[in-house]
């Protein structure tokens, strides 16, 4: 099977499931069901080109492996704070609703379609590279998946430090600035985008695999400029205040790194 027909059999399927998702995140009135489903929908596609694809099997599984184990933990971990600690709507979309005001309903239909496409695009690695029929590892793909194992290991350690912050009642209100939250503001979004490095280092050993920075550039820009840190820091200066302004004046916004005194 072609490039060009697993992505569109890929983009196809992805579509109607996040409309079919649509449907029931209005029908629950909240649309956070959209990340969670978008986690997840990475290692549906990994798997479905791991499947069908022509590459070295040892490779696809491979790359559907680390795709699938990140998907999953990133899925859970938002399903378990959307669904579970917090059933309420996620800021960001109150917001949107704020903001999209009478169009909303309409707007959110083509932003859960704008996520199946973003999936795909954002997929390229896993595609080149299950597709990619050398029969030998590359430097390239096991520096990709060192560079995984750190990231997704930083990413889960950031997440789990944020949670245990959050369910001590003494920390009710107040800013998250312990472990890797004291050298960064969103250290989980930092770790985040360089899993999709990781995967960008992992399809340069196939051909084509250059256009995989779509991966790791795409999603640098949505975290510093749209979706990211923006949103968030926005709602936090909503809910902290002064408190946040302060850490924001000390921490680094983006890469870990030593705090101002």
């Amino acid at each position: 099977m072609s490039a060009l027909t697993l992505a569109a059999l890929a983009l196809v399927s992805l579509c109607l499931a996040f409309a079919l998702l649509y449907l029931l995140a209005r029908r629950i009135d909240n649309y956070g069901l959209v990340d969670i489903a978008w986690s997840y929908a990475f290692g549906l596609i990994a798997l479905l080109y791991a499947l069908l694809g022509s590459g070295w099997t040892v490779r696809r599984a491979l790359i559907a492996s680390l795709a699938l184990v990140w998907s999953a933990r990133l899925g859970t971990h938002l399903a378990i704070r959307v669904i579970g600690h917090h059933p309420e709507e996620d800021g960001r979309y109150q917001q949107l609703r704020q903001d999209w005001a009478a169009n909303f309903v309409a707007k959110m239909f083509w932003f859960f379609q704008m996520q199946a496409v973003s999936v795909v695009l954002l997929g390229a690695a896993f595609l080149l590279a299950c597709l990619n029929p050398a029969p030998q590892i590359h430097p390239l793909e096991i520096a990709g998946t060192i560079l995984w194992l750190i990231a997704i290991s930083g990413e889960a350690l950031a997440d789990a430090q944020l949670a245990a912050f959050k369910r001590n009642p003494a920390n009710k209100g107040k800013v998250c600035a312990v472990g890797l939250w004291h050298l960064s503001r969103h250290p989980n979004y930092f770790f985040e985008w360089l899993i999709w490095v990781s995967y960008f280092v992992f399809a340069l050993a196939s051909p084509w695999g250059w256009i995989a920075i779509v991966g790791p550039a795409s999603i640098l820009y949505l975290l510093l400029r749209v979706t990211g840190i923006p949103m968030t820091e926005e709602q936090s200066l909503r809910s902290r205040g002064d408190a946040y302004r302060r850490y924001q004046k000390t921490t680094s916004a983006f890469i870990p790194w030593f705090p101002k005194q």
